[in-house]
């Protein structure tokens, strides 16, 4: 789950199992205790149902968290003035090795967690260009690119198009940051 109405959805099938929960975050969900295989089985099939899948490979949950920890990285990354590196700002959200954080995730993922960044930050650029309220320079600003050049660069080599293509077109077929 990597959006707020995905730990809605999870959070609601938690309740209609009655699971005994701890916390539900960007994710993943913490139990006050061990599930029953049962329990496992229930909660992964409703899971599955709601298009989600139950990690249970020690990869494929760093992989998940690392995942989450991008979407909170662009949060921080629009909300604060200075911002932490990506590597660090993974690294402290995750208490891991970020190098150790990155092979897993380019191993798993076939691309590097900075090129998988680089994506939504695309992303988030084709929603806030939508809304019409931004100028290019003042996303630029917000998404804390160096110059308008160097994001309309990024956004060329990641959709193939130039901004001005893109606003130019009659349907936006954009991805939401949780499809990606």
């Amino acid at each position: 789950m990597v959006c707020p109405r995905c730990v809605e959805s999870v959070e609601q099938i938690i309740d209609g199992l009655q699971l005994p929960v701890e916390s539900v975050e960007l994710g993943e969900a913490s139990f006050k205790r061990k599930l029953s295989d049962q329990e496992k089985e229930e909660f992964s099939q409703k899971l599955s149902e709601k298009g989600f899948e139950l990690s249970q490979d020690r990869e494929e949950e760093l992989v998940s968290r690392v995942k989450s920890s991008l979407l909170k990285y662009m949060n921080h990354l629009e909300e604060v003035e200075n911002p932490k590196k990506l590597s660090v700002f993974i690294a402290e959200e995750m208490n891991l090795n970020y190098s150790y954080l990155s092979h897993i995730f380019s191993e798993s993922e076939g691309q590097t967690v900075e090129n998988r960044f680089i994506e939504l930050k695309v992303e988030r650029t084709k929603e806030l260009l939508s809304y019409n309220k931004w100028t290019l320079s003042e996303i630029a600003w917000k998404l804390k690119y160096s110059s308008v050049q160097y994001l309309s660069n990024q956004f060329k080599k990641v959709t193939g198009m130039t901004v001005t293509e893109y606003r130019a077109m009659a349907k936006k077929n954009r991805k939401s940051l949780d499809e990606i």
